[in-house]
C-alpha cells in the first residue's frame, strides 16, 4: 500500500518564535482513517496548519513528504492541486457569493450530494447553522477531488443525528473511494462513526501514542484523562 502522507521527525515554531511541534512522526497509507487527539495547546491543529502550507508555521527540521514528494516548501495552493484538502474548524462565511457558483470556480461542476441541495442558492456560510456548515466544506472539498483530506474538529457542534449524516457522507465520498483521512477530533466520539484504522495520540508538541484499537485510546482518555499519555511522555524523554 502506497504511503499517502510521510511525516519525519517535523519541528515547527510559529512566526514569533514559539516552537510548537518537537519531532512528529506520522504516516499515513493510501486510504487510512487516522485520528489524531490530544489536550488543548497540543500541536493537533498546528500540524494539520504546517500540512497545508500555512506561512504562519514555520518547520525549522524534518520533513513532508506527500505520495513521495518533498511539499515543504510549496506554497498552500500547489499542495491543494496535488491533493490536500482540509475543513476548516470555523470555516468563514462569504456574503454576496453563492455555494454553487464558489464550488464552481473551485473545482469540478460535476458532484452531487443530495443533503448540499438546499445549500447551492445560499451565500457561502451565511447563517448557515453548524451541520449546514460541515456539509458546505465537505461539499467544497469534494470538487477539489482530493487524495487525502484532513478534517479539523468537523465533529464539534454537531448532534448525533447530524454526525451521523456527516460521517455518512465522509465514508461514500472518501473512504469507499480510497481517500486516506486524518481527523483531528477532541471528543472522540465521531471515531465511532468513522472507526479509524490508527488512532494517535499528541502530547506537547509530539505524537507518543499511536493504537489500532480507538476503543482502548477512547477508554483510557475517559477513565485517566491525558495524564496517562503525558507520563508515557515524560518516560520517552528520558
Amino acid at each position: 500500500m502506497k504511503k499517502s502522507l510521510t511525516i519525519d521527525d517535523l519541528h515547527v515554531k510559529t512566526t514569533e518564535g514559539k516552537k510548537i511541534l518537537k519531532g512528529v512522526n506520522l504516516e499515513i497509507k493510501q486510504g487510512e482513517i487516522h485520528a489524531l487527539m490530544g489536550p488543548n495547546g497540543s500541536g493537533k491543529s498546528t500540524l494539520s496548519q504546517t500540512i497545508m502550507g500555512n506561512p504562519k508555521y514555520k518547520k525549522t527540521s524534518g520533513k513532508i513528504l506527500f505520495f513521495q514528494k518533498d511539499i515543504i516548501n510549496l506554497p498552500p495552493n500547489k499542495r491543494v492541486k496535488l491533493g490536500i484538502a482540509m475543513s476548516w474548524q470555523t470555516p468563514p462565511a462569504i456574503n454576496g457569493v453563492k455555494l454553487s457558483d464558489f464550488v464552481a470556480k473551485i473545482g469540478s461542476k460535476n458532484i452531487n450530494i443530495k443533503e448540499a441541495d438546499s445549500l447551492l442558492d445560499r451565500e457561502v456560510n451565511v447563517n448557515f447553522s453548524g451541520g449546514e456548515k460541515k456539509i458546505s466544506e465537505i461539499y467544497q472539498i469534494m470538487a477539489l477531488n482530493p487524495k487525502l483530506v484532513i478534517f479539523d474538529e468537523i465533529d464539534s457542534g454537531l448532534d448525533i443525528k447530524k454526525m451521523e449524516q456527516v460521517t455518512k457522507i465522509i465514508k461514500k465520498e472518501f473512504v469507499d473511494k480510497g481517500v486516506s483521512i486524518l481527523i483531528i477530533t477532541h471528543s472522540g466520539v465521531i471515531l465511532n462513526y468513522l472507526k479509524p484504522n490508527i488512532t494517535n495520540v499528541m502530547v506537547n508538541g509530539r505524537i507518543i501514542c499511536q493504537h489500532e484499537d480507538f476503543k482502548t485510546v477512547l477508554k483510557t482518555i475517559e477513565r485517566y484523562g491525558y495524564e496517562r499519555c503525558k507520563k508515557c511522555n515524560e518516560n520517552h524523554k528520558k
